[in-house]
């Protein structure tokens, strides 16, 4: 598994974690995960999996990078500070290695939230500050209310949902905030491009040329971009394998410009 560094600090993670909404069994497909070198696992308390991280990560803590999300009716300080207290405890950790805000508010100061944000930092409870959906102008006045470097912005981003490469991902290159692409194979119609039932022709010729799958090609696809990590969901043993193995290596440069003539 190959790893990428995390914004502009000398902290690396897997460049394909785990991510967790909707994930609804037991910690296997998440151990066997970790295993196989996916340190990054992602989760928020509205998707009520904390707690089946934290039963996945007993007794390696330590070998693992955690993110979660408070969410924006949770922006007010005291909420901020209370939610985050509830995730270290579902988690059962003494800290969160990437604390996110799941989605902007239009009703919460910003600067209020990003000082509670900070205070989390200053008090040895969350190591890193990210953000989740925000774009460029939310970024530039979230980091204008921090003391403290905002490292990463998780946002839909996948060979079927580019929009970000317009703006959004430029700017979070030329400025160190590594984007966290969230459902790299659940875009709108990706799944049946990924298992097969509606083959693409593009795809499958690069499956069949580099001998990887279709899931596997579209996620390194994702993670060959500089700065970016993806953290696709799976409750299957099985489909874990084959998203941790869609690192490790890289499509050429030719499978790149064919995809991405195919998917516009």
């Amino acid at each position: 598994m190959q790893s990428k560094q995390l914004g502009d600090t000398t902290t690396e993670v897997s460049e394909i974690g785990l991510g967790t909404a909707g994930y609804t069994v037991g910690p296997e497909a998440l151990r066997r995960g970790m295993a196989l070198g996916a340190t990054l696992i992602d989760t928020a308390e509205s998707y009520r999996t904390e707690a089946r991280v934290g039963e996945a990560i007993a007794g390696i803590r330590d070998q693992v990078f955690i993110a979660t999300k408070v969410s924006k009716s949770h922006f007010r300080s005291d909420d901020v500070i209370a939610a985050a207290d509830g995730s270290l405890r579902l988690l059962d950790t003494d800290r969160i290695d990437l604390y996110q805000l799941h989605q902007p508010s239009n009703e919460i100061p910003i600067e209020e939230t990003m000082a509670a944000m900070d205070r989390l930092v200053d008090d040895g409870k969350v190591k890193f500050i990210g953000v989740s959906n925000f774009s460029v102008e939310q970024l530039k006045e979230a980091q204008a209310a921090s003391e403290h470097k905002i490292v990463a912005n998780q946002v839909q981003y996948s060979l079927f949902a580019r929009s970000i490469e317009e703006e959004l991902l430029p700017y979070c290159q030329e400025n160190d905030v590594t984007i966290i692409a969230y459902s790299p194979l659940a875009a709108r119609g990706a799944l049946d491009y990924i298992t097969g039932r509606k083959p693409h022709e593009a795809l499958e010729a690069v499956s069949k040329a580099t001998g990887k799958t279709p899931a596997q090609v579209a996620l390194n696809w994702c993670t060959s971009k500089d700065g970016v990590m993806a953290i696709p969901k799976s409750n299957s043993v099985q489909r874990t394998e084959e998203n941790c193995a869609a690192s490790g290596w890289r499509l050429s440069e030719e499978h790149i410009a064919l995809l991405e003539g195919a998917f516009k």
